[in-house]
């Protein structure tokens, strides 16, 4: 079973590469806004909406571990290294699929603001990502976010076994997923 943990800040371009990755590979995709989507119109955006999102992940991923039939799954997710918090839920993540003896995958992606300010507003993000669609909102969230969180890691920050990192700021979705793509099947 592979677990593919494909994090970045907003509007790298975890979704559509974590899209192809899981073409590629066979096993679905779960990219955080799938939660967060269904959750936040009840409820709006607030503490609780990211709790029940995690408390959902969290069933997700427990139910995949335990399945011998599955063959993964490919998340994305957003990783603000400044947070507790967030290191615990990868922390979880990792419990929950080595204790079943699952290899777990990390991928960072990385790319410069500007080109992640002209991927915020790509029709397919909006078309997925309903919370997204209000552009205004979107984009001060992503210039915000840099100020209050880090969205990247230090060299030698992630000691996984199996960890890379790759900018994507100069390649698409495509490039990008082949060489995640073969990188894992390297990985075996």
């Amino acid at each position: 079973m592979k677990i593919v943990l494909i994090f970045g800040p907003q509007a790298v371009g975890k979704m559509t590469i974590g899209e192809k990755v899981g073409q590629a590979l066979n096993i679905p995709l779960l990219h955080n806004h799938v939660t967060l989507d269904v959750i936040w119109p009840y409820i709006g955006w607030n503490e609780d909406t990211f709790k029940l999102s995690h408390d959902l992940r969290m069933g997700i991923f427990k139910h995949i571990a335990k399945d011998e039939t599955h063959r993964g799954i490919v998340f994305t997710f957003v990783w603000a290294f400044n947070l507790e918090s967030d290191w615990d839920a990868v922390g979880e993540m990792k419990q929950i699929f080595s204790a079943q003896h699952h290899e777990l995958y990390f991928v960072e992606l990385a790319a410069d603001l500007e080109e992640r300010i002209k991927r915020n507003t790509s029709a397919y993000r909006l078309e997925k990502k309903p919370s997204k669609r209000n552009l205004e909102h979107s984009h001060n969230e992503l210039v915000r976010s840099m100020d209050k969180h880090r969205m990247n890691s230090l060299d030698g920050e992630i000691k996984e076994k199996n960890y890379m990192k790759l900018d994507v700021t100069h390649i698409g979705a495509t490039e990008a997923s082949q060489h995640i793509t073969e990188w894992i099947n390297s990985r075996e």
